[in-house]
């Protein structure tokens, strides 16, 4: 049986992985460590213990945000990538190419859970393109993101 390949990175396609292997624990972090590193409400995180990571596409910056753990980020864009701790590594769900398939089984650090974060999915919801009359701009709106999956280079000719 040939093993699981998960691919993903950052926002602007400056860094890209390749994950060989089963994922681990998949998970939801509230800490504030973890807010503030990815500027939201929590961070959710899966383990590659026991996986093979190689990075396929430029290589992440880290900063030590501990004594123990190190979190990695796209230097060019800032995407949040890894939680590197001395047990190994997990990577944002998010920046998965496929992040659908991986969905947290368990919550940490809920001491520091923002008060209001059970109650976002009761807010009212509307589409992107249903905000046209209060933001005009994405009628016109033009993507630079990079694609959910590899690419020979990037970014595209027309934006070198």
């Amino acid at each position: 049986m040939a093993d699981e390949i998960h691919t993903g990175g950052c926002q602007c396609g400056a860094v890209r992985f390749r994950v060989e292997g089963k994922l681990g624990d998949a998970s939801v972090c509230h800490c504030r460590m973890c807010q503030k590193a990815s500027g939201n409400f929590y961070l959710p995180l899966v383990s590659v213990r026991g996986a093979k990571v190689a990075w396929t596409r430029g290589q992440r910056k880290r900063f030590q945000s501990s004594n123990a753990v190190w979190r990695g980020f796209c230097g060019d864009c800032g995407t949040p990538l890894t939680f590197e701790a001395p047990d190994g590594m997990a990577l944002a769900i998010a920046s998965f190419d496929s992040p659908e398939g991986i969905a947290p089984t368990i919550q940490w650090g809920t001491e520091a859970k923002l008060p209001y974060v059970d109650h976002v999915p009761a807010l009212p919801g509307e589409e992107t393109m249903n905000d046209l009359d209060e933001a005009s701009y994405l009628a016109d709106l033009v993507s630079y993101q990079h694609p959910d999956h590899d690419t020979d280079t990037w970014p595209p000719e027309e934006r070198r």
